[in-house]
């Protein structure tokens, strides 16, 4: 399956998009593979694509300004959206890096060429709004998770929407995403891996 008929097919699962609708999109995606440590979107720099991960993570992360360590907010891996969303819809500086963590390879489209899909079709606009409700979700639901939940409950909802991360990136990484440190991490690794 070429990359084209796999976004096809995930659009078709997300929003019920029909192959004529799409079919008005394939002149505009493009495909890009990233290296470790390229960046999709640097810090200060406007997102002008929007990306589905054909393979790899991504990770958005911001620089603490009193430690200078990097915090990560959000991954991004297989048939999932990379996108630095209120930079890419108002077209304004982004305040994240998005980076890739390991070789990664991306579709994306510019933001120019989707506004245009908007316009032409219902379906790319309805589309338009379940990404706009996704992106709302997400970030709500890692804004409720940092204040509400345990981290044993964020590590557990991480495997489940990244279920091959741990395999991929350093532990660190993990341990930044869950706001804890490395040895709380192993320790709630080894109290699940005694429950099963």
């Amino acid at each position: 399956m070429t990359e084209i008929e796999i976004l096809e097919r995930n659009l078709n699962k997300f929003s019920g998009m029909s192959s004529e609708a799409f079919q008005l999109s394939a002149k505009y995606w493009q495909v890009k593979t990233y290296k470790k440590g390229d960046f999709y979107n640097d810090f200060q720099q406007v997102c002008k694509h929007l990306g589905v991960v054909l393979e790899g993570v991504f990770r958005t992360y911001y620089l603490d300004e009193k430690s200078a360590d990097e915090k990560n907010i959000f991954f991004y891996t297989d048939n999932q959206l990379v996108v630095s969303y209120a930079s890419f819809i108002n077209q304004v500086p982004c305040h994240f890096y998005t980076q890739s963590m390991v070789t990664s390879k991306v579709i994306y489209i510019h933001f120019d060429n989707l506004m245009s899909l908007y316009r032409q079709s219902h379906e790319w606009e309805r589309l338009g709004r379940l990404i706009a409700e996704q992106a709302s979700n997400v970030a709500l639901n890692r804004t409720e998770s940092l204040l509400f939940q345990t981290p044993e409950q964020r590590y557990l909802d991480l495997i489940t929407f990244h279920p091959d991360i741990m395999n991929s990136i350093p532990l660190y990484h993990i341990s930044s995403y869950l706001g804890i440190q490395g040895p709380s991490l192993s320790r709630i690794r080894k109290r699940l891996s005694e429950k099963k």
